[in-house]
């Protein structure tokens, strides 16, 4: 199954979960922390505007963004985890 997301909307693959903490402490799976990055998979059309045209979206599939803790809706597609986000919620592009 594929998934398309519409309007100004975003499918993004969060990072995996940090399991050590910088000093090599290893973290159970209840401490780690929401990852709050992730490749985008898949970008809408863009939102339609005032004039009836569809506004381009700032990321394309490939770019890595960031989002907020709580940003999205989490969903599961093909037994990976993903997330579906407005482009609103993204925070940043990362630049390579």
């Amino acid at each position: 199954m594929t998934l398309k997301p519409l309007d100004d909307r975003i499918v993004v693959e969060p990072s995996e979960a940090e399991e050590k903490t910088a000093g090599g402490i290893l973290l159970p799976d209840t401490a780690k922390q929401k990852p709050q990055q992730g490749k985008v998979l898949s970008v809408g059309p863009g939102k339609l505007g005032d004039d009836g045209n569809r506004l381009a979206l700032a990321v394309k599939v490939g770019d890595t963004v960031l989002f907020g803790k709580y940003a999205g809706s989490d969903v599961e597609v093909n037994g990976r985890d993903l997330k579906i986000i407005r482009e609103g919620e993204i925070l940043a592009k990362l630049a390579k």
